[in-house]
């Protein structure tokens, strides 16, 4: 089956019954509206039944409906612009208390990742950076935020983790330049999927390094490219995709890490806590 269900429902379109071309013609105009739509919206806005539109799936391949609108989902995912996504996330919102709508979702993607998580996976990726001989993180733009994160516990455990600071391509090579065999690239990346950290894993697998991708699913160009892919739900509720879940992988990856590390670990934090202490890191409660 075509990745592209546009592709799909254009292909099929002459065999189509009257109430499916009605179908296929409002998800190829408004594909952005029809992928958060129940079945029963759909066929309402269409005007034709809810057995209709569950029929149209299952003619394209599908099984079911809710199949053919994670196609939809996750196409749309990585081509809408910023103004698209603002337009279908003030549709989905009105009439909905955001508060709980976003926190809900949010939930629902943490519960999603850890039933879909693989252990192997993770397991694996885990022992590649215990094994590194240098750790390069890569994310950019709002992914820069989790590869930040992420780069900041492990320089408290590890000895050879190189966060990427870049707002270029030619700044993001010259930092990575060395990366070789013994290596591992750790790249982090969710629609709409970026450019530079997909470049640069590229150059890091030709050069031998062990790459690992922590994105949204399989159809992400990450995954093709990753030794190990580690995939978080980032579902678009507003016009800017939720971080929440990936968040919680980085923190299980921190956990998973230091664990394995047992007591050179708890040594560099007694260390640390002296430091803060003398130093006056932090703020102290007066006894």
């Amino acid at each position: 089956m075509p990745k592209d269900i546009l592709s799909l429902i254009q292909s099929e379109m002459k065999g189509f019954s009257k109430g499916q071309k009605l179908i296929g013609n409002y998800i190829l105009n408004s594909y952005d509206k029809a992928a958060f739509m129940t079945a029963s919206k759909l066929g309402k806005t269409v005007q034709v039944s809810e057995s209709t539109v569950v029929r149209f799936a299952a003619e394209l391949g599908y099984d079911g409906y809710p199949a053919m609108q994670k196609a939809l989902q996750e196409m749309i995912r990585n081509k809408l612009t910023a103004v698209q996504r603002m337009e279908v996330s003030n549709d989905r919102m009105s009439n909905h208390d955001i508060l709980p709508m976003v926190m809900h979702a949010d939930a629902e993607n943490i519960r999603l990742t850890l039933e879909e998580v693989d252990r192997g996976s993770f397991d694996a990726a885990v022992e590649a950076i215990l094994s590194a001989q240098k750790i390069y993180i890569l994310g950019v733009r709002s992914a820069y935020a989790l590869s930040s994160f992420l780069g900041f516990y492990f320089n408290m455990m590890l000895e050879n983790v190189v966060v990427v600071h870049t707002n270029s391509s030619s700044e993001l090579f010259e930092q990575i330049l060395r990366v070789g065999e013994e290596d591992v690239i750790l790249g982090i990346s969710f629609p709409r999927y970026s450019k530079r950290t997909l470049r640069a894993m590229g150059y890091a697998k030709e050069r031998g390094a062990t790459a690992i991708a922590i994105t949204d699913s399989q159809a992400s160009p990450l995954a093709g490219i990753a030794d190990h892919t580690l995939f978080a739900k980032s579902d678009m509720v507003s016009f800017v995709d939720s971080l929440v879940a990936p968040l919680s992988l980085v923190n299980a990856l921190i956990a998973a890490v230091s664990r394995k590390k047992g007591a050179e670990v708890e040594g560099t934090f007694r260390t640390l806590e002296q430091i803060w202490d003398e130093y006056q890191v932090y703020e102290k409660s007066d006894e």
